[in-house]
């Protein structure tokens, strides 16, 4: 199925939203919980199917669904469609602060993988799956959030990421990063771990036992501020007697 050029402008620095312009009966598909505006005449659907592949039946939906579900995401996509006979416009912003990547998969030979929870929109018609590591290491110990998505098709996809976006171009070079950092990456590029070497290294280096390896030629992309790493630092700064009220008036709740 050709996926469809989406006209788009990425508005604000620090804590981007994308405002897309549907023609016509054009539709774009989106993780839960991205949508932040859209104009009238724009109709909502919520489904098992990304709409890359009309032709599956429910079982076969049910399945891609599941197989969502099983990696930590929702077993839902949802769908957006301008109804109406004039151009409309439709907002997506991120969950927490940080840049939008604008990807033309066509680009990138019609393929990129992501890591789980930076997919926010893309054009109809591109596939959202799971891609699965055959060094299973990777999917294990890779950090925080490594389940790789796969998404594919010719048209646009975006995603979001936590504090500066820094893209590479690697040509059979071979980067290591801190865990949490990677977004992601295209084809001809490969991942996996290893372990850091020395025990002080592992326990006080502050980067964990392993680190994540991309090797090959291909582009990939980092975030500086991963949302887990702002998370626990946030957590570690309060107070321990605080942090135990917190939970004791959840449990009462």
């Amino acid at each position: 199925m050709s996926t469809q050029k989406l006209k788009y402008e990425l508005i604000g620095d620090d804590m981007q939203v994308v405002e897309i312009e549907l023609a016509p009966k054009e539709t774009v598909i989106a993780g839960i919980g991205a949508l932040n505006w859209m104009e009238e005449g724009i109709s909502f659907d919520t489904s098992l199917s990304d709409g890359s592949a009309p032709e599956k039946n429910f079982f076969e939906r049910l399945f891609d669904a599941g197989k969502r579900v099983l990696v930590g995401e929702s077993a839902f996509i949802n769908h957006m469609t301008n109804e109406s006979n004039t151009p409309r416009k439709i907002g997506f912003g991120a969950p927490y602060p940080g840049k939008i990547i604008p990807i033309d998969l066509e680009a990138f030979s019609g393929k990129m993988y992501c890591l789980r929870d930076v997919f926010l929109c893309a054009s109809l018609g591109t596939k959202v799956s799971v891609k699965l590591n055959q060094k299973m290491g990777f999917g294990f110990f890779g950090g925080q959030g490594y389940v790789v998505q796969q998404l594919e098709g010719d048209g646009m996809a975006f995603l979001h990421t936590g504090g500066t976006v820094v893209k590479k171009v690697l040509g059979e070079e071979t980067l290591r990063i801190s865990g949490g950092c990677l977004v992601a990456y295209s084809q001809g590029i490969e991942c996996n771990v290893e372990r850091i070497k020395g025990l002080e290294n592992m326990f006080f280096g502050g980067q964990g036992p392993f680190i994540t390896v991309l090797s090959g030629t291909g582009v990939v992309y980092l975030q500086s501020l991963p949302f887990a790493k702002l998370a626990n630092r946030i957590i570690s700064r309060i107070p321990t007697e605080s942090r135990s009220k917190d939970r004791k008036n959840f449990s009462d709740d």
